[in-house]
Order: C-alpha cells, then sequence, then structure tokens
C-alpha cells in the first residue's frame, strides 16, 4: 500500500503526525494547541479522534498543511478529506 494512498485516511494522519513531530517547536505547538502531552499522543495515536486532532492542526496553520502534503506527496486537500472522514 502506499502511504499516501488518500484513501485510507488513518495511515495518511500517522504519516501527517510522523511529519509533524520531526520538528520540535511544531510538535510542542501541536501539544499546546491540542491539550495533549507526549504520553496521550503516544497513547492515543491510533485513534480516529487524535489523528483528526492531528489534522485539523495542519489544517489551522496553512503554511504547515501546504508543507506537510509536499512532504507526503499528497494535495493539501487531501488531507483536509481525511480529517472530515476522520471526524465522521
Amino acid at each position: 500500500m502506499n502511504p499516501t494512498d488518500t484513501n485510507d485516511a488513518p495511515t495518511l494522519a500517522l504519516h501527517a503526525l510522523a511529519w509533524t513531530l520531526a520538528d520540535p517547536a511544531r510538535a510542542r505547538r501541536l501539544l499546546d494547541l491540542t491539550g495533549l502531552d507526549a504520553d496521550d499522543l503516544r497513547g492515543s495515536a491510533a485513534n480516529r479522534g487524535t489523528q483528526a486532532a492531528v489534522l485539523g492542526f495542519l489544517e489551522a496553520h496553512e503554511p504547515d498543511l501546504v508543507a506537510c502534503a509536499t512532504e507526503l506527496g499528497v494535495k493539501p486537500e487531501a488531507l483536509v478529506a481525511a480529517r472530515r472522514s476522520l471526524d465522521t
């Protein structure tokens, strides 16, 4: 499976999470804005709600959304669509 297959929202969200956590300042901002701590994030990374929150975090800051999409080889709209599907 292609890890950036837009039909697999959880996989796409996990790749977006890995991208987010690769930068310490961005990771800190994610934790601050979501109210999660590192242990919460580790324990709930497979949870659809957490995955949606990560994608929502990126969606709320367009430069990160675009940069993440570029790195993952998808369009920003794919990340937004993944967030929407995980929110349902």
